[in-house]
């Protein structure tokens, strides 16, 4: 579906990525994981279009958008829920969740976007006169994904999804996850909660210092004690 091809990303002097080549396959729930300062944000956001490669290309279905305007990254089906969650906090919980069918093509489905957002997060059915930032962090995170599927995205970006969130929210905000992947839609998921990222997914790679170190299946990656002490943080 998305594929990158020696993609080089740099903040002025200071590259982030380098030369870093990934296939994000139709249907697949990939997690990207590994140590602080890897690379997974600038990754990520170069997939939504928010950093422009300085070498490499990036292609959609077949289609290059390495040079695209990052606001028509929406438009080839690419929606990104992004760290922190940046909504507009003065704004209800419904104008928010609009915010997210704002081309044509999901206009037309506004409703039955919205009823499938509130299906998957019912607790926001009585929240959404409410002003965002009156909600929980929990809420608030729900709000965040459910405006990227008001896009009606073939590729949703998730990045640090449980991030600040109590674990009882974190274990709601996966279920959320796994149910949006069974639905079909394809999911590449910046996470730093690496036993959750893992048991959720159907593939991960590794970042370190802007390239990836490994990749291949969960469980497999997980058994090998040197990718697990010196990338996952776990023993």
């Amino acid at each position: 579906m998305l594929e990158l091809h020696g993609i080089d990303v740099s903040y002025g002097q200071a590259r982030a990525l380098w030369e870093l080549s990934l296939a994000v396959k139709p249907g697949e729930l990939l997690c990207v994981v590994g140590p602080n300062g890897a690379g997974k944000t600038t990754l990520v956001n170069t997939m939504a279009g928010l950093l422009s490669p300085s070498a490499g290309t990036m292609t959609m279905e077949g289609r290059d958008i390495t040079r695209l305007a990052p606001h028509r990254f929406c438009e080839a089906g690419i929606a990104l829920v992004p760290e922190g969650r940046r909504l507009f906090t003065g704004m209800s919980v419904a104008e928010n969740l609009d915010i997210g069918s704002y081309l044509p093509a999901s206009r037309a489905h506004r409703r039955d976007s919205l009823e499938q957002v509130l299906a998957l997060f019912p607790a926001l059915k009585a929240k959404l006169e409410a002003p965002a930032g009156e909600l929980s962090g929990g809420q608030q995170q729900m709000v965040a994904i459910g405006r990227a599927l008001m896009a009606r995205p073939r590729l949703l970006l998730l990045d640090e999804p449980s991030l600040g969130l109590s674990p009882l929210v974190v274990a709601d905000v996966f279920a959320a996850i796994r149910k949006i992947s069974a639905s079909g839609i394809t999911i590449v998921l910046v996470e730093q909660n690496v036993n959750m990222a893992m048991r959720v997914s159907h593939r991960a790679c590794v970042l370190e210092l802007g390239r990836i170190v490994a990749e291949g299946v969960p469980d497999e990656l997980m058994q090998r004690p040197e990718i697990r002490q010196a990338y996952l943080g776990v023993s």
